[in-house]
C-alpha cells in the first residue's frame, strides 16, 4: 500500500530530524532528479551532483529479490465431471516457491527524496517522487 509507505517513511524522517536535533547536528531533507541511471548519478540543487560514493539507497530504489509462494488455487474437474468447489474438501495445488526479482532502481529523469547524514558526506535515497514512467 503505497499510502502506508509514504506515512512509514515520513514517520522514520521525523525521528530521523528529532534525534539528529538532539544530538545536536540537525539533517536536511534534499530533493534530487536522477540524471543517469548508469552510472548512478543525482543532481541536488542545480549545483551538486552526487555519485554512488555518496549515495545510499534503500531498497525502494533498488533492484532485489524476494521469494513467493505461488499456488494455482483450488484444483478443478475437466468438462463433464463434478463442478469446482462441489466438494467442501476440494484439493489445493501445492504452493510453487521461486525466487522473484523486483526491477526497481532508479531511471533518469525521476525525482526522489534525500535525507543527508549527520556528518554530511552521505546522501540516503529514501523514495522516488510519484509513480513510475
Amino acid at each position: 500500500n503505497s499510502m502506508a509507505d509514504a506515512m512509514g517513511i515520513m514517520e522514520k524522517i521525523k525521528k530521523a530530524a528529532v534525534d539528529a536535533q538532539d544530538a545536536g547536528k540537525p539533517m536536511r531533507v534534499y530533493f534530487g532528479k536522477v540524471v543517469s541511471a548508469s552510472p548512478l548519478e543525482i543532481a541536488v540543487e542545480q549545483k551538486m551532483k552526487l555519485g554512488m560514493g555518496q549515495l545510499i539507497l534503500t531498497q525502494r530504489v533498488t533492484d532485489y529479490e524476494v521469494t513467493t509462494a505461488i499456488s494455482d488455487g483450488p484444483q478443478t474437474k475437466e468438462a463433464g465431471g463434478a463442478a469446482a468447489g462441489t466438494s467442501a474438501h476440494a484439493g489445493r495445488a501445492a504452493p510453487d516457491t521461486r525466487q522473484i526479482r523486483v526491477h526497481n532502481s532508479l531511471r533518469a529523469g525521476e525525482e526522489v527524496i534525500l535525507l543527508r547524514q549527520q556528518e554530511g558526506q552521505k546522501f540516503i535515497v529514501l523514495d522516488r517522487i510519484g509513480g513510475r514512467r
